[in-house]
C-alpha cells in the first residue's frame, strides 16, 4: 500500500470513529475506552503531523479533555457522583487525573465482598494499570505536538495516582494489582499483570523526559520490580509491547534521559525469543473467526518500531553495548509480518468477521494506529 493510500485509510478510519463514538457529535452521550482513546489520540497527533491540518490535532485534544470529562469522573449510573479523585468541581477540572481513570467498560464494578466472576470481570469497570500506562503515554505526546505543559502534568498526577492506588507489598516485596476499583481503595483482580511494573518504569521515565520532575520513589521501587524480569510472551499484544517498550528505552537512552543500555538489550532479547515463538505456531494462518485483530495490530505496531531502533542505536552506538545491533538485525526477519498483518485486517471479508464487530473500535483504530504509527512509538 503506497503512503498516500495509508494516509486516506487512516483518515477514514479515524472519521467513523469520532462519529461513533460521540466525539464529533454534539448532543450525543460520549462512548469513551481508554485503552482505544490512548491509541486514537496519538494516530489524531500523526494525522495532524502528515498533513498539517489543525483539525487533527484539535481532535486529538478534544478527544483527551472527553476522556477527562468522562472517565475521570464516577459512572451515571453510579450513586456517587462527580471526580473519582473526590476533587470539588473546579479542582476536578484542573486535576482531571488526580484519582486515576475508569476503564469505561460496560457494566458497574464489581463491590468489594460480592463473589468474584472471572468471566464477567472482563466486562466490569473499574482501572486497568497497563490502560492508565497508556494513556501517559498519549498524554506526553500530546505534550510534545503542543509544547504545553499541562498534559505532561496530567501525566505526572495520574503516574503518582496509579501507582499508589495499584501498589501493595507481600513478603516484603513490592507489585502491581492487575485491576483496582473505580476510587482505588480495593483490588477487583489481585493478581500482577506480566509487563504492568516495566510498562510502569519507563513511561515514568518518559514522563520525566517530556519535562516533569519528580516520581524518584515511584521510580526506585519499580526498578527493583523490574530487575531480573523475565519479559519473553507467546501473546502478540504482549509481543508488541515489548517492541513499543524497547523502543522507548532506546531512544530515552541515546537522548542521554535514562540510562538503559542494559534494559534495551534485555527487552530485544525477550522481544526476539517471543517472536521466534509466536512465528512458529502459525497462528497468522487461520481464518478471521478465530483471530483477534486488535492484539496481532498490538504485534503490527511493535514490528513498525524495528527499524526506528535500528537507526537510533547505529547513529548512537556508543550508548549501546555491541550485542544490541545483531539482535535488532535479527529482529528484521519478523517484520514482514507486519504486512501481513495489516493486508488481512484491510480487507473487507475479514472485517465482517464476528471477531472483528465484536471489538470494533479498538480494532478499527489500532489498525488506524499500525497504518500511521510515527506518534505514537514516540518517546
Amino acid at each position: 500500500m503506497q503512503a498516500i493510500e495509508r494516509m486516506r485509510e487512516v483518515e477514514a478510519i479515524m472519521a467513523v470513529f469520532a462519529e461513533q463514538t460521540g466525539l464529533v457529535q454534539p448532543g450525543t452521550s460520549p462512548q469513551r475506552y481508554l485503552w482505544t482513546d490512548a491509541f486514537a489520540v496519538c494516530t489524531f497527533l500523526s494525522l495532524y503531523r502528515a498533513t498539517t491540518e489543525v483539525r487533527y490535532r484539535k481532535l486529538a485534544l478534544a478527544l483527551i479533555d472527553q476522556v477527562h470529562n468522562v472517565l475521570g469522573r464516577h459512572r451515571p449510573d453510579d450513586p456517587r457522583a462527580g471526580w473519582i479523585s473526590g476533587l470539588g468541581e473546579e479542582e476536578g477540572r484542573t486535576h482531571p487525573t488526580a484519582g486515576g481513570l475508569r476503564i469505561g467498560k460496560e457494566l458497574p464494578e464489581r463491590r468489594q465482598f460480592d463473589p468474584v466472576d472471572e468471566r464477567l470481570e472482563w466486562e466490569r469497570d473499574g482501572q486497568y494499570f497497563h490502560y492508565l500506562t497508556k494513556w501517559m503515554h498519549a498524554l506526553c505526546r500530546a505534550g510534545a505536538v503542543t509544547g504545553e505543559a499541562r498534559y505532561v502534568h496530567w501525566a505526572l498526577e495520574l503516574a503518582r495516582a496509579a501507582y499508589a492506588g495499584f501498589v501493595t507489598s507481600e513478603r516484603g516485596r513490592r507489585r502491581l494489582y492487575w485491576k483496582m476499583s473505580i476510587d482505588l481503595s480495593y483490588p477487583l483482580v489481585a493478581s500482577s499483570g506480566h509487563h504492568d511494573p516495566l510498562d510502569a518504569y519507563i513511561t515514568c521515565h518518559e514522563i520525566l523526559h517530556a519535562g516533569a520532575d519528580g516520581l524518584d520513589k515511584e521510580l526506585t521501587e519499580l526498578a527493583a520490580m523490574v530487575e531480573g524480569g523475565e519479559w519473553a510472551t507467546s501473546d502478540p499484544l504482549g509481543i508488541g509491547g515489548l517492541l513499543f517498550d524497547a523502543c522507548r528505552v532506546i531512544e530515552m537512552t541515546a537522548a542521554g534521559r535514562m540510562q538503559g543500555a542494559t534494559l534495551a538489550r534485555t527487552l530485544v532479547a525477550a522481544a526476539l525469543r517471543s517472536l521466534e515463538f509466536f512465528d512458529a505456531r502459525s497462528e497468522l494462518a487461520r481464518p478471521a473467526e478465530y483471530r483477534l485483530a486488535f492484539r496481532e495490530l498490538g504485534l503490527s505496531i511493535g514490528l513498525h518500531a524495528i527499524e526506528k531502533m535500528a537507526r537510533i542505536a547505529a547513529e548512537d552506538g556508543a550508548s549501546f553495548d555491541s550485542g544490541l545491533m545483531p539482535m535488532l538485525e535479527a529482529l528484521r526477519r519478523y517484520s514482514g509480518i507486519t504486512t501481513s498483518i495489516e493486508a488481512f485486517w484491510l480487507e473487507g471479508d475479514n472485517r465482517r468477521a464476528n471477531t472483528w464487530r465484536d471489538h470494533a473500535n479498538i480494532n478499527a483504530v489500532t489498525l488506524g494506529t499500525s497504518l500511521l504509527p510515527d506518534e505514537f512509538l514516540g518517546a
